[in-house]
């Protein structure tokens, strides 16, 4: 029975996290003069490198045309740039710029200094169980994220 009451009540809480994160991410946007997707793409590209703007495009659910839309944004709002590939020179790609990640990266630090300040009471266990849990929901929220735009 308690087991199953703490995994309820952690679920329940979820939602209110999640939206903390989207209203958080939504104010950042606005203050780099971008919308919350061109967020999620500046993220994509830090997560996983530069891209090509069709590969960026469908990281973020984008077609080609809304794809180059939000690159200009990006690019006009300083957080990346359009560079030659240096596997193939006739290729551009898309990557984040140094001096962009370091104005975006700046909203995030009291983010940051108050969820180290979280975790600092867990044990070593205790964290490598919320690392397994936040990896595991990562990927349920991708899968559920690919599932609904296949749709």
């Amino acid at each position: 029975m308690g087991k199953k009451l703490t995994v309820d009540g952690i679920v329940e809480l979820l939602p209110d996290w999640g939206h903390s994160i989207a209203q958080l991410n939504a104010v950042i946007a606005e203050r780099l003069g971008v919308s919350v997707r061109d967020l999620d793409a500046l993220h994509a590209l830090v997560r996983l490198g530069p891209a090509t703007a069709k590969a960026l495009g469908e990281r973020v659910g984008l077609t080609s045309g809304s794809a180059s839309r939000m690159i200009d944004r990006l690019d006009g709002a300083g957080l990346v740039e359009r560079v030659r590939d240096n596997e193939d020179r006739r290729r551009v790609v898309i990557a984040a710029t140094a001096e962009g990640l370091q104005h975006a990266g700046a909203y995030y630090l009291e983010l940051t200094r108050a969820t180290r300040r979280d975790l600092s009471d867990f044990t070593v266990p205790e964290l490598e169980t919320i690392e397994k849990f936040l990896t595991r929901s990562t990927a349920s929220t991708s899968a559920e994220l690919d599932r609904l735009r296949s749709e």
